[in-house]
């Protein structure tokens, strides 16, 4: 099986401010607090990314809608913040529906809301 690695680098930088971020705050906040946190962290990263973007939401290639994504990292990563006490598999088939969804490659998910940050890397192709 071949591993895509393109978006190693920019994950990795990503994870890390997210743990800077649980570091500081630990748990307990709504996720739009660790969302303003992730991203001032992001910018001492000089990571390029967008909060918050509204992307259209394809089927059968037409598009169908729209729905705002947490962070746009790089331009092709996909960053989805939970702040709850558990993930489960329906918000890793989000973060993969969404990848489809959205046409990107790689997308991260991660949760503020456990005692250790949690976080999960997803690739389009990746089964569920």
């Amino acid at each position: 099986m071949l591993v895509d690695t393109r978006y190693n680098e920019v994950t990795r930088c990503v994870i890390g401010c997210a743990m800077q971020v649980h570091r500081a705050l630990g748990t307990g906040f709504q996720e739009v607090i660790y969302q303003r946190s992730l991203a001032v962290e992001m910018q001492e990263a000089r990571l390029p990314f967008i909060r918050e973007v509204e992307r259209p939401i394809f089927y059968k290639g037409v598009e169908v809608g729209s729905r705002r994504v947490d962070f746009l990292v790089a331009e092709n990563v996909l960053v989805e913040l939970k702040a709850i006490s558990e993930l489960n598999h329906a918000h890793y088939a989000q973060v993969i529906n969404y990848l489809e969804a959205y046409r990107l490659e790689v997308g991260l998910l991660i949760n503020f809301g456990e005692t250790s940050l949690k976080y999960k890397r997803f690739l389009k192709n990746q089964p569920r």
